[in-house]
């Protein structure tokens, strides 16, 4: 078959490729082991090409958007592709190799084809447990990076032989719930070599010379696409601003600022204002200032993009070295993952209002709402670890209301079933229902929240909690008021309610009961707007 391929033979394996990154993650929801990976599927699945560019993703999460593909081509930095063999799997989580933060562990595998690497197959799970100084590995008052857990440099764990078990072994042994990694590991090596038998037909059918052909289009395409939604946007300099409610050491609000540049087909998003590095865990890493400026350029400009590494070609990011969004590599991480990440996008979209308010939601929850339990069951005297996020209000929008109980912008996880906690854990759900009347008015309302109650079973067990929106209230747009903030609260068996910051680590006993109740949306359109619309009905 020729080496140019023809338009259908290039979307015929456009969508090969994707469904080859969906099978991925379906392989490690049906063999993991843990309830946070096959229940909340707090994972994502990606090719890349030799260079690392990303080819296809799956329906995964958007804050490891252009993540994967930044590790494998820093990871070629540390690892020369003469090191690389078939059958290969490395292991790393270094936020300076491409990452984000140290729970989000990325399997790669070279795939090998006539001789040469032509992909790489990465999965990204999030593991329960990394060790570090809390259980689960989020520590709220961590002031340094080794606090947070193992720090896992590119280290191959699998060859054609099988697993490396003194490897593994180093691993197992630094993490919490070690038979829960080791199934995870697996899982992980799983997905990415039912990426390499697929890829293996799809070279045999066309040759690879033909299928890099199809992906040097696809790539082409993209940029294409990327740079004509570029061109709709008016030209000019847009600023955006918007705070964290803190860092969880220092109780203060933390600024997160950009200005976008629109200039024909290209646009530049410049974060040099933000504040400096939080000594909390709130910093991020200039790769995950990618992945929310590739986000929100996708979901303002081109929601239908194939999301490869061409439609980030008309993308410019700078970051101002020692900011909360290209901190010192020694300052911890794990909340500015899922937390900064999301801000950097409301600023995005705060920015555009001016230009594009039509395409754009009101502020939403943009908080992972994290509440990580954990201590031993019981039941069974194992240690068990529950990492639960929680949806809140999706902001309103120009044509409609927001939805109820949403995850807004980086998030794509599910909430882990009652059924399944209370089967795997000393907890008892004792409501889950939407929060009423959290969204904010609006001519269109913001989506309302919701309340979820955890009862403790268990003699003891530890909480933490990492979550925004507690003070800083999700906005509106366009004259829209805000929703209502993030609520946690413990009610105490003897009756007592006692409050909880959004960043802490309580400790919990029999009989007390987590209350949480997520933030709502911000509304859109002045409420004025709304009873002049009512009464010409």
């Amino acid at each position: 078959m020729s080496q140019r391929p023809d338009p259908f033979t290039v979307e015929v394996i456009r969508n090969a490729l994707t469904a080859i990154a969906e099978e991925m993650s379906l392989v490690i929801m049906r063999s993991a082991r843990s309830p946070l990976l096959r229940e909340a599927g707090d994972l994502s699945s990606a090719l890349t090409d030799a260079e690392g560019g990303l080819i296809a993703q799956g329906r995964d999460i958007p804050a490891h958007l252009g993540i994967m593909g930044s590790t494998v081509q820093e990871f070629l930095k540390r690892v020369p592709v003469e090191r690389l063999q078939p059958g290969d799997v490395w292991f790393l989580n270094l936020p300076e190799v491409g990452g984000n933060h140290l729970p989000d562990v990325k399997a790669i595998r070279p795939v090998f084809a006539e001789g040469a690497v032509q992909a790489f197959a990465v999965s990204l799970a999030h593991w329960a447990d990394v060790g570090g100084a809390r259980p689960g590995s989020y520590v709220p008052d961590a002031r340094d990076a080794w606090q947070e857990g193992l720090r896992i440099p590119p280290f191959r764990l699998f060859t054609a032989q099988g697993p490396d078990r003194e490897k593994l072994d180093v691993v197992l042994a630094n993490v919490r719930g070690s038979d829960e990694r080791e199934g995870d590991i697996f899982a992980q090596m799983a997905s990415t070599r039912s990426a390499d038998e697929r890829l293996q037909d799809l070279f045999a059918r066309y040759g690879a010379a033909t299928v890099q052909a199809a992906i040097a289009d696809i790539h082409d395409q993209s940029e294409r696409q990327m740079r004509a939604a570029i061109r709709e946007i008016p030209d000019g300099e847009y600023c955006g601003e918007d705070f964290l409610d803190n860092d969880g050491i220092d109780d203060r609000p933390i600024g997160v600022r950009v200005r976008v540049t629109i200039a024909d087909d290209t646009a530049t998003f410049d974060f040099s204002e933000t504040d400096d590095a939080a000594r909390g865990p709130l910093n991020a890493t200039a790769f995950t200032a990618g992945a929310s400026v590739f986000y929100a350029m996708k979901a303002i400009a081109g929601p239908d993009i194939q999301p490869n590494a061409g439609c980030g070609r008309p993308l410019k990011i700078i970051t101002r070295p020692g900011s909360l969004v290209n901190p010192p590599y020694n300052r911890p991480v794990v909340g500015g993952n899922h937390e900064t990440s999301q801000r950097m996008v409301d600023v995005i979209f705060k920015a555009m209002e001016a230009v594009v308010p039509e395409r754009l939601s009101a502020g939403g929850s943009t908080t992972s709402g994290l509440l990580l339990f954990s201590g031993t069951d019981p039941r069974t005297g194992d240690w068990t670890t529950l990492y639960e996020v929680h949806a809140g209000g999706e902001g309103a929008r120009a044509e409609r209301d927001g939805g109820p109980a949403a995850r807004p912008h980086m998030s794509n996880v599910m909430n882990t079933p009652a059924e399944i906690i209370e089967a795997f854990y000393p907890i008892r759900i004792e409501r889950q229902a939407l929060r009423h009347g959290s969204g904010g008015n609006g001519r269109h309302h913001g989506g309302p929240g919701q309340e979820r109650r955890y009862r403790i079973l268990a003699p003891e067990m530890g909480m933490t909690s990492m979550v925004e929106r507690c003070v800083i209230r999700p906005y509106g747009l366009q004259g829209g008021e805000p929703g209502k903030p993030f609520e946690i609260a413990v009610e105490r068996a003897n009756g007592e309610i006692q409050p909880i910051p959004g960043k802490t680590h309580v400790a919990l006993f029999q009989g007390d009961c987590v209350i949480m109740k997520s933030s709502g949306g911000g509304g859109y359109g002045a409420a004025a707007s709304a009873s002049n619309a009512n009464s010409e009905r």
